[in-house]
């Protein structure tokens, strides 16, 4: 039986180790550990990389505006390199098979005001 979409976030490793750390060295649930292992992690380098943030079912399109076809839909964390950015438009290269099922290295548009360049995080 699949679980219910509450359960189905993905935590990246990196969250799941400071979690730990912050915790007082607990242990992440072997369920949490597994979900994160499934997703690929982004890479992180601002202005390259993007990730869906803002919205679920997002248009991949086809071109810079929303007079372009949809090629499917992104979601929370879906993420991709950028290749080219037109208009508040950005083209991306997807960095894992989508969550709607759209192949990794697919290219499409999606709106800038959807999405987010990764910021690095440092914990002293």
């Amino acid at each position: 039986m699949p679980f219910p979409s509450v359960l189905r976030r993905t935590v990246p490793p990196a969250v799941l180790a400071a979690t730990a750390t912050l915790t007082g060295g607990a242990a992440p649930s072997a369920f949490a550990q597994a979900q994160a292992a499934t997703r690929t992690a982004m890479p992180c380098k601002p202005g390259v990389y993007y990730y869906v943030y803002k919205a679920n079912g997002v248009n991949f399109r086809t071109g810079p505006s929303t007079n372009y076809a949809s090629k499917g839909l992104l979601y929370k964390n879906d993420w991709g390199k950028k290749v080219a950015s037109k208009s508040g438009w950005i083209k991306l290269q997807l960095g894992t098979k989508s969550r709607s099922g759209l192949p990794k290295n697919s290219t499409g548009w999606v709106a800038k005001k959807y999405l987010s360049d990764c910021v690095p995080m440092q914990f002293d």
